[in-house]
């Protein structure tokens, strides 16, 4: 069952312009949710919406405890989070009715890969927008 990332799939969710909800996102520079989201914001101009339990506003977006909380459509759901955690953010951006769900790199959980794409949602998992973008020569 071990999923694939379609090279397709990735170019269209890096040249689409969507609003993308990252979980995990907060202000701290020192963690990796906070320049993908500012690769995705300035250089992909993508809407991002922050998704932390502590609801920081990031790259001037309000954030927002939980993707139940953020209002609107979600185009993406950006996983930052543990593996362990992943399957039930997968879940939501399921419930939510985004179209994609991107797992970054390190966050791997086939089954909610699987329940993601039974759903409907293009999936990428355990891979970087801001080292697909460039490889892609999308930026």
């Amino acid at each position: 069952m071990a999923h694939t990332n379609d090279v397709d799939v990735v170019r269209q969710l890096l040249t689409t312009p969507g609003r993308w909800a990252v979980v995990g996102l907060s202000e701290n520079r020192a963690r990796a949710a906070h320049g993908v989201a500012a690769y995705l914001q300035r250089t992909l101009r993508m809407q991002i919406v922050p998704v932390h339990p502590n609801a920081q506003t990031v790259h001037g977006e309000r954030g927002y405890p939980t993707l139940a909380d953020v209002p609107g459509e979600i185009d993406v759901v950006d996983v930052f989070v543990n593996s362990e955690l992943a399957g039930d953010v997968v879940d939501q951006a399921i419930a939510r009715g985004a179209k994609a769900v991107w797992l970054q790199l390190d966050v791997i959980d086939e089954h909610a890969a699987q329940r993601a794409k039974d759903a409907g949602l293009a999936v990428v998992m355990n891979a970087c927008p801001a080292i697909e973008g460039p490889r892609l020569g999308i930026d």
